[in-house]
């Protein structure tokens, strides 16, 4: 079972996101929080798998309770729950270790697929929604100066010349398949690809690499 945690200040919205998870049969929603402090409390009581955390919340906010998370013991894999009414906070966020987010209209079939997604280890890049996310927040470091973007090219230097193709495809919002045949590869190479980058580049998850590669210019 995916143990589940959903985080969000209206009664309503938390409601309508437990019907949707309890239908699926390898999903369990172990508690609901209604801000973060509340949120990182439950979740090193109740050691969820997935956290579902609302971004714009009264008191402790989803950017903080995002990075208190990430830092547990046993972490667990943070999904940010937003509107298309984006602001710095979702990207910072996503720096800090969280691994994706989800539209609240998100249908709900997708919705069940993101939990069982995250919870395989993978990303959520989405090429309709993440790549817009990345393609606004994602800009050259240090204000889009050149030190900034060298900074980042010199640590994207240690990758090899596949790596680096490898990785402008998870930055371009591609998925491991589709990267795949962008690239002549099978899906599990891209996927060990994917694996040997975020270990050279000491990162978490895809998003944090496709957020360098994005500050690098490279997508």
């Amino acid at each position: 079972m995916i143990r589940t945690l959903l985080v969000d200040d209206e009664l309503l919205v938390r409601s309508g996101l437990r019907m949707i998870l309890d239908a699926a049969a390898d999903i369990e929603v172990v508690g609901e929080a209604g801000d973060g402090a509340e949120a990182v409390r439950l979740a090193e009581e109740l050691v969820p798998d997935v956290v579902l955390l609302d971004i714009r919340m009264p008191g402790t906010d989803g950017l903080t309770a995002a990075a208190r998370l990430t830092a547990l013991e046993r972490a667990p894999r943070v999904v940010l729950l937003t509107t298309f009414d984006l602001d710095e906070y979702v990207h910072d966020a996503l720096r800090a270790g969280a691994v994706g987010f989800l539209l609240k209209d998100t249908p709900p079939r997708d919705l069940i697929s993101a939990v069982r997604t995250v919870h395989e280890g993978h990303a959520m890049l989405s090429p309709s929604v993440t790549k817009r996310m990345l393609e606004r927040f994602a800009s050259p470091a240090e204000g889009g100066s050149a030190a900034g973007r060298e900074h980042a090219r010199e640590r994207l230097a240690v990758l090899s010349e596949r790596e680096r193709a490898v990785l402008v495809a998870v930055a371009q919002g591609r998925s491991n398949a589709e990267a795949g045949r962008a690239l002549g590869m099978r899906e599990a190479t891209v996927k060990a690809h994917v694996s040997r980058i975020l270990a050279k580049l000491g990162m978490a998850n895809r998003v944090q690499a496709a957020i360098l590669a994005h500050d690098a210019g490279w997508a």
